[in-house]
């Protein structure tokens, strides 16, 4: 065969192109396998203990059982697919729920009230054994600006609980602390109060931080502010005997100039760039960033369309980048407004109408972050908890078989390509398909036997990694 190029004239080309592709692929290393948690609870440091996060599991299950005692109710008020055809009459809920009780999980699958019926009990299950997955000691919008003697006795009793919460085992598996932006009026506080927070915690700790701590800078508009606390963590860091890289830290995605700058472009990825490799998520700040915008507070949703079009913007400069993205909170709190004990028949009601809208409110800005391609977003009330897993888990468990041809047909495809060496660009696109599966394994929408049905091997599964599960099948094939 009869060719016009020169191997040492392609190698040369080639070899200046791979250096290009490498350089590329370090920059968007496409999804990272971790676990993300499916929110992040934002509470006032001044009202954080050791125990609050299991308290909070409390107040939720309370709640969802209050108001929704059974799953035909939870799937009437969010209106799941088949609700009309549930039962009206205890006695035949009740049937209905016994017989898909006494059902095999592969029989249940067949019932139209199977999705409505799973979802409930997987909120159920969720709420008592981990309700809240991730919570921020907030010194930030959820403390507020008080006397500075006020806020230095704050952070050192909150890193005292989070210290006895370790030791304890009560803490939600991440955790953090928000502080004060650096803005040229509050950077001095929010040092300060990172300061004292940190050295309190790591005294009482003897120099242990809980899993999956991170520092959440918020309002950052220019890449000197992610620096600035880079090389505090430094400094923290040699003072406190940590291993260099420890902190990890988050930023804010909530004002105009974090989308474009003053010369039209979108910051994020400089942004991004000056925390040297420590900012590991951005989070969307809803009411901030709608603020920025001019909407009036009567507007100020997640249903905004400006919110929309950041969420697009953050997604087009960071995706593929393996940065965490949330969305942000559901400012409705789903809480009757009437108490007491001994209330009538229409405040029961009036309570129960006012808990159901706000479920649905809470429900579907949920569910729109999901379909956006947002895993994660805000709750701020224990109330609140049960709409982030009703959502969660009906998108997973709605998808589930979906999802499952793709990466079955995927992971075949992949089989015959391992042989030719395209492992690289087959693990890009397969951790995306893998990462469904992982991220409803860990807020437990489905068990590690239902992924099996893709193709792949417990032991491939807890790889977490389609690159290695690649790497995998070529030794198996090359013996």
């Amino acid at each position: 065969m009869k060719l016009s190029l020169q191997d040492s004239d392609k190698a040369v080309l080639l070899d200046q192109l791979g250096e290009a592709n490498i350089k590329f692929q370090k920059t968007y290393p496409g999804d990272r396998p971790d676990r993300q948690p499916v929110h992040t609870v934002y509470g006032g440091a001044n009202l954080f203990k050791a125990d609050t996060c299991v308290k909070m599991g409390e107040i939720a299950l309370n709640n969802l059982l209050t108001y929704a005692p059974n799953f035909v109710e939870l799937a009437r008020a969010l209106q799941f697919k088949n609700h009309e055809h549930l039962p009206h009459l205890e006695a035949d809920v009740a049937a209905l729920t016994a017989k898909l009780d006494a059902m095999s999980p592969e029989d249940r699958k067949q019932e139209p009230a199977w999705l409505a019926y799973s979802v409930y009990n997987k909120i159920v299950a969720k709420l008592k054994r981990e309700a809240v997955e991730d919570f921020r000691v907030d010194f930030e919008d959820g403390f507020g600006n008080r006397p500075d003697a006020e806020e230095d006795e704050t952070a050192v009793r909150a890193a005292k609980e989070v210290a006895k919460g370790m030791q304890q085992g009560t803490l939600s598996p991440f955790i953090g602390i928000r502080i004060k932006p650096f803005t040229e009026d509050l950077k001095q506080r929010g040092v300060r109060t990172l300061d004292i927070f940190l050295t309190t915690l790591l005294a009482e700790t003897g120099g242990k931080l809980p899993d999956n701590f991170v520092v959440m800078l918020p309002k950052v508009t220019i890449p000197e502010q992610m620096t600035t606390m880079v090389r505090l963590f430094e400094l923290l860091e040699k003072a406190n005997g940590l291993a260099p890289g420890t902190l990890k830290m988050e930023t804010m995605v909530e004002a105009t100039q974090i989308i474009m700058d003053e010369e039209g472009r979108n910051p994020l990825m400089r942004i991004i760039r000056a925390s040297e490799g420590r900012c590991v998520a951005a989070h969307f700040g809803t009411y901030d960033y709608t603020a920025s915008c001019g909407i009036t507070a009567k507007y100020q949703t997640m249903a905004h369309p400006v919110c929309d079009f950041a969420h697009h913007m953050t997604k087009v400069a960071l995706g593929g980048t393996g940065i965490f993205l949330s969305d942000g909170a559901t400012n409705v709190m789903p809480i009757g407004p009437h108490r007491g004990d001994n209330l009538t028949f229409a405040q029961l009601r009036e309570n129960r109408e006012s808990v159901h809208n706000a479920w649905r409110q809470a429900y579907h800005h949920s569910t729109h972050s999901l379909i956006n391609g947002f895993y994660q977003g805000w709750d701020l009330n224990p109330a609140q908890l049960p709409m982030r897993y009703a959502a969660t888990y009906n998108f997973f468990l709605s998808s589930y078989d979906d999802a499952v041809f793709r990466l079955k047909t995927f992971v075949e495809r992949a089989a015959i390509s391992t042989l030719t060496g395209d492992i690289f660009d087959d693990a890009a696109t397969g951790q995306g398909l893998l990462n469904f599966f992982l991220k409803a394994l860990n807020c437990g929408a489905i068990s590690e036997d239902e992924i099996l049905a893709t193709g792949l091997t417990l032991e491939e599964v807890q790889t977490r990694s389609f690159f290695r599960i690649l790497e995998g099948r070529r030794a198996k094939a090359a013996k």
